[in-house]
């Protein structure tokens, strides 16, 4: 089976501000064939800090993700949830997502067939990139 790089993204959301306003922006990456999405889950903690598993079916904030194209679930394991869960405070929540990146399937089956490995990467954080930009000269 030919696929791009996979990826998984956690996404926290302090306070249980989580809405699913980021539906419309991820069905939009869907849609135009950018990512294929693979697993979505959403873990949040009590106030108490006991972890809850809930599916986008069992909240009416979460509603949105029903209608996403591509989601096999399963992927996700318990391991995984336990991971996530780590870093959440007490009151508040986060989204799972695991995806392909279908933009660079033909960039990486060339990786692939000339035998290169990925032997690093990782996503920067937005504040690290917007304070490095904001720090370079201005372009002539």
């Amino acid at each position: 089976m030919t696929m791009g790089p996979v990826e998984y993204v956690v996404l926290g959301f302090p306070g249980n501000s989580f809405n699913g306003s980021v539906a419309p922006a991820l069905a939009k990456l869907i849609e135009s064939n950018t990512i294929r999405l693979l697993d979505l889950l959403f873990v949040g903690k009590d106030d108490e800090g006991n972890v809850l598993v809930i599916e986008y079916d069992e909240l009416e904030e979460l509603a949105a993700f029903a209608g996403l194209e591509g989601e096999a679930g399963g992927i996700i394991s318990d391991a995984d949830v336990a991971h996530a869960a780590e870093a959440l405070k007490p009151g508040s929540s986060a989204a799972l997502l695991i995806w392909e990146d279908v933009w660079a399937t033909d960039f990486a089956v060339a990786v692939r067939e000339s035998g290169g490995v990925i032997v690093e990467g990782a996503r920067v954080p937005h504040e690290i990139v917007e304070a490095v930009f904001a720090d370079l000269p201005a372009a002539v």
